[in-house]
C-alpha cells in the first residue's frame, strides 16, 4: 500500500499535470504509485528517475514506461492523443544544458504542446545567437537555460518582445558550481520582466510556460 495521495485531478484544476519526483524515492515507492496510476486508469509523468532505479522498477510498470535517460524522465501509460500545440521553444547556452532543457521539453510534449530546443547559442560565441533570432523571435513563450554566469538570460531578454523564463542550470565549475551564480544573475537581471524558476527546475518552467500560454489563447 502507498503512502502517496495522487492528484489525478491537478491537470483540471490548474492546467498542468501533476508530476511523480522520483528523487528520493525507492523503486518500491514508485511502484505503489504506478500501481496507483494503472487502477485508476492514468497516465503519469516521472522525473528526476535515475537509470538505476528505472531498471530496479517491476517489469510489468517498466514495460509501459517511456524513458529518457538525457532528461531522466518518464511518461507512463499511454497518453490521451492531444492537439499538437506550438508557440514554446527552449534555448540553451551549451549542449551540457541539454538535459534540463529535455525535462522541460518531456514536460511540455505530456501537455501536448510541440517545443524546439534551440541548443548551444551561448554568449560565449555571440554570433550564434544571432544568427538564430528571427527563428527565436517567432516563438509567443521561450523557455532559456544557461549556467556558468546566467549571461544568456539578460541578452535574450533584451532582444525579444516574447516572455523569457530564466531556467538556471547546475552546469559550472568553481564559483559557478552547482547553479547558484546563474540562478542570481537571472535574479539581479537589468531585462525587465524576466521571469526566474529554481536551479535545474525544467518541470516548473514547462509549467509557467504552459500558464503563460493558456492565458494568452483565452
Amino acid at each position: 500500500m502507498s503512502d502517496a495521495v495522487l492528484d489525478f485531478e491537478r491537470l483540471k484544476r490548474t492546467g498542468t499535470a501533476e508530476a511523480v519526483l522520483c528523487a528520493s524515492k525507492s523503486p518500491s515507492q514508485i511502484d505503489a504509485i504506478l500501481a496507483q496510476a494503472a487502477t485508476a486508469g492514468r497516465s503519469m509523468l516521472l522525473t528526476r528517475l535515475e537509470a538505476h532505479a528505472f531498471e530496479a522498477i517491476a517489469l510489468e510498470h517498466q514495460t509501459r514506461l517511456s524513458y529518457d535517460l538525457v532528461s531522466r524522465t518518464a511518461v507512463f501509460g499511454e497518453h490521451p492523443a492531444l492537439e499538437v500545440k506550438t508557440g514554446i521553444g527552449i534555448v540553451t547556452a551549451g549542449t551540457s544544458d541539454l538535459g534540463v532543457a529535455f525535462e522541460a521539453a518531456r514536460t511540455l510534449a505530456f501537455h501536448g504542446y510541440a517545443a524546439p530546443v534551440i541548443a548551444d547559442v551561448g554568449v560565449a560565441g555571440l554570433w550564434r545567437l544571432l544568427e538564430r533570432l528571427e527563428e527565436i523571435r517567432r516563438l509567443r513563450v521561450i523557455i532559456a537555460v544557461a549556467g556558468m554566469e546566467g549571461a544568456l538570460f539578460s541578452v535574450l531578454a533584451g532582444l525579444v518582445s516574447a516572455p523569457v523564463i530564466a531556467l538556471p542550470s547546475s552546469v559550472g565549475y568553481g564559483v559557478a558550481t552547482g547553479g547558484r551564480v546563474a540562478l542570481e544573475a537571472a535574479l539581479a537581471s537589468c531585462a525587465p520582466g524576466l521571469t526566474v524558476v529554481n536551479i535545474d527546475n525544467g518541470f516548473g518552467a514547462a509549467c509557467a510556460a504552459i500558464s503563460m500560454m493558456k492565458l494568452a489563447e483565452g
